[in-house]
């Protein structure tokens, strides 16, 4: 059975959540307060931080990395390009997350100048979505879910008004159908 050591407020637990849920993986929850961590999860994870997911003795933290490790584990469906270019891409994708995370954050904490630079990364997702129907290429796939968790909470949360960013708007409609992500639109709702 796989345990997962997960936060609701964390979109980097929700990364894995919905991983899971794509592949119909059952696993158990232990949540982890963010504000009082337990002393145990740094031997989880010397950084405390979550989420990490645990089969058997087998532990691994990283959120991109779980993804990737579970993607591998069961197979169907796969949430990657079968093609080795497309699949390249998309891996390009989520290592560039941070270009979003880092004026996510900056906006988050009311930093002088973050909303314009996280304008500017939307508006480079919307770009991007534009040309293609996912982050992933022409699938679902892993690197939609790096960035979902984090538009949704923009929007939900941050008052960050898609509207300005049609197809980021639409990709974010179009995948509230998916039930792995209305789930976690619940989520976001709940916080």
């Amino acid at each position: 059975m796989i345990t997962l050591y997960d936060a609701d407020r964390c979109p980097y637990c929700a990364r894995v959540r919905i991983v899971l849920a794509e592949k119909g993986v059952e696993y158990e929850t232990v949540v982890i307060d963010l504000d009082d961590r337990p002393a145990w999860i740094y031997e989880k994870n010397p950084t405390g931080r979550v989420p990490v997911l645990e089969e058997d003795a087998f532990v691994l933290p990283e959120s991109a990395v779980i993804d990737e490790y579970l993607n591998e584990r069961y197979p169907e469906p796969p949430l990657l390009p079968a093609d080795p270019a497309e699949r390249a891409l998309a891996r390009v994708m989520i290592f560039r997350f941070d270009n979003l995370s880092k004026p996510y954050y900056r906006a988050r904490r009311g930093d002088e100048g973050a909303r314009a630079a996280l304008d500017k990364e939307l508006a480079e997702l919307d770009r991007v979505l534009e040309a293609r129907p996912f982050l992933t290429g022409r699938e679902f796939g892993l690197a939609d879910i790096a960035y979902v968790p984090w538009i949704l909470r923009a929007r939900d949360r941050m008052d960050v008004e898609l509207d300005a960013f049609p197809a980021l708007r639409d990709w974010v409609e179009g995948l509230a159908a998916r039930p792995s992500i209305a789930a976690e639109i619940g989520v976001v709702a709940a916080l």
